[in-house]
């Protein structure tokens, strides 16, 4: 029988999750992989949604391990890694979209606020740093959760079909682009619409 603790029951949860997908997830699967009896997960998680919520934590340790922006970086190419990683993890799970989706990050806030720190010390407003970094979370997450949707996308099954194959991966840059393209103008325009130091505006 396996030693169980917190984090072998979150990480054989997760293996569970890529062999057979979030819908079938149960913890009568779990505890028969972990060779417990089911009562004995409650020790660690009281429902089911606290172990999916603990397993969006883990799925998302590789992004939370990715290096914080320094004063040095620029912020446009800051941005375009930034949401290529969080779209890179989600992709490391079968179902990584869909067990993100939802998910509060209670211990990534600090991390959140040093990177919106770090936009608007670059000289993006506050306003717009923030709903640029909700879009393309939202973007990453509509857009992984229809490639991981599309299981046969791109392996040629059917050539006569008359909708084109989609490649996710242009498509996500392409809409990633246009966000960060609308940031940059947004910024630019308000940094000519500030006054200059004589009052009148730039």
């Amino acid at each position: 029988m396996t030693k169980v603790n917190r984090e072998i029951v979150v990480s054989e949860a997760l293996d569970l999750l890529d062999e057979v997908g979030l819908d079938t997830v149960s913890t009568r699967r779990l505890a028969k992989r972990l060779g417990v009896e089911q009562p004995s997960l409650y020790w660690y998680f009281r429902t089911k949604k606290d172990l999916l919520a603990a397993m969006a934590e883990a799925a998302m340790a590789p992004h939370a391990a990715a290096p914080l922006p320094t004063p040095d970086d620029d912020w446009r190419d800051w941005f375009l890694d930034n949401t290529r990683s969080f779209r890179r993890t989600l992709l490391m799970r079968r179902d990584g979209a869909r067990l993100h989706a939802g998910s509060t990050p209670a211990n990534d806030l600090d991390r959140i606020r040093r990177k919106m720190d770090f936009l608007v010390t670059s000289g993006v407003p506050e306003r717009d740093a923030q709903m640029a970094m909700l879009a393309a979370g939202r973007f990453t997450v509509g857009s992984v959760l229809e490639e991981q949707a599309d299981v046969g996308a791109g392996d040629g099954s059917d050539p006569t079909a008359d909708i084109p194959v989609i490649d996710y991966e242009s498509a996500f840059e392409a809409g990633l682009t246009l966000i960060l393209d609308g940031l940059v103008h947004r910024t630019a325009t308000r940094a000519t619409s500030l006054p200059s130091d004589d009052g009148t505006l730039k």
